[in-house]
């Protein structure tokens, strides 16, 4: 009995030590991954001489520090405001148009067992492993032929790229939710636009607001795809926007562009850390079924 309880302790002990050396090097990975964000906010206070050179990773001084002054200067001088509104928009309606149509899809997939169901499931998921730049110079032509060439049906191209990772997960959920929930409501006079709003979105929330966020901040942070589809003179994002603070030969005014990265991660850090603890809830809920 002595020599169990020993090695118990031992086992015990062991795992106390393993915890700590983890919890120390995920601690040094998230110093890690915090220091640029750090270094970003810091630079946006700082005037733009003190960002050149090697005062860069150094804190503001009383000498080096501008304020608001470069985020009312990015925001003013490169019409910030209205790329903001534009990227807001397109976030919108592109993430709301994907949950509505991708769950309906999965929801599809899910309870009707054929080849064509099944094909359709296949190529959404094939869609997610085909690279951006294997399509991009045919999209922007397709875009341009069928006027998805503005903000308000660009949503339209990003259900295309993010229904693969919608669909799959939504069908993994989707498959998990037993049969007999649908089936009462149909007894109760459901139709089926009605049960898939009134009984299975509602069950679905938590894989709903997961996709939401990852589409949304695939959608709010992406430079390439409205670069090549919108008319830059008329319409930019945000992250369109931040690249007009290239000058010439090369020069970058390095201090507003700062002060307009902190204002562009700070919508998506603030929707993370309110929905954070759906995010595991959906990926391991979709990951039940496949």
């Amino acid at each position: 009995m002595a020599v169990v309880n020993m090695e118990k302790k031992q086992e015990s002990k062991k795992t106390r030590i393993i915890n700590m050396i983890l919890s120390v090097v995920f601690a040094l990975v998230c110093v890690v991954y915090v220091y640029p964000i750090f270094l970003i906010v810091t630079n946006s206070l700082k005037i733009e001489s003190a960002i050149s050179t090697n005062t860069a990773f150094k804190l503001p001084t009383a000498d080096t520090f501008a304020g608001i002054a470069n985020y009312i200067y990015g925001v003013t001088k490169m019409d910030f405001l209205s790329s903001f509104l534009y990227s807001l928009f397109i976030t919108v309606s592109s993430v709301v148009l994907i949950i509505l149509c991708c769950s309906m899809c999965a929801w599809y997939i899910s309870r009707v067992n054929t080849l064509a169901s099944k094909a359709m499931y296949y190529l959404c998921i094939f869609s997610m492993v085909v690279p951006f730049q294997m399509v991009m110079f045919t999209l922007a032509k397709t875009a341009d032929t069928l006027k998805l060439n503005t903000p308000f049906n660009i949503c339209i191209i990003y259900l295309g790229f993010g229904a693969g990772l919608a669909v799959f997960m939504f069908t993994g959920f989707m498959k998990s939710m037993p049969l007999e929930i649908e089936e009462a409501a149909m007894i109760d006079g459901c139709s089926p636009i009605q049960m898939f709003f009134r009984v299975v979105m509602p069950i679905t929330k938590p894989t709903t607001i997961s996709t939401a966020i990852l589409e949304t901040m695939w959608v709010w942070n992406d430079y390439l795809l409205p670069t090549l589809v919108l008319d830059i003179k008329k319409y930019r994002t945000i992250p369109m926007d931040i690249q007009y603070f290239r000058g010439s030969y090369g020069s970058v005014q390095m201090a507003p562009m700062m002060a307009c990265i902190v204002i562009t991660i700070i919508p998506v850090i603030l929707l993370y850390l309110f929905c954070q603890k759906y995010i595991i809830e959906g990926v391991v809920a979709g990951a039940v079924k496949g």
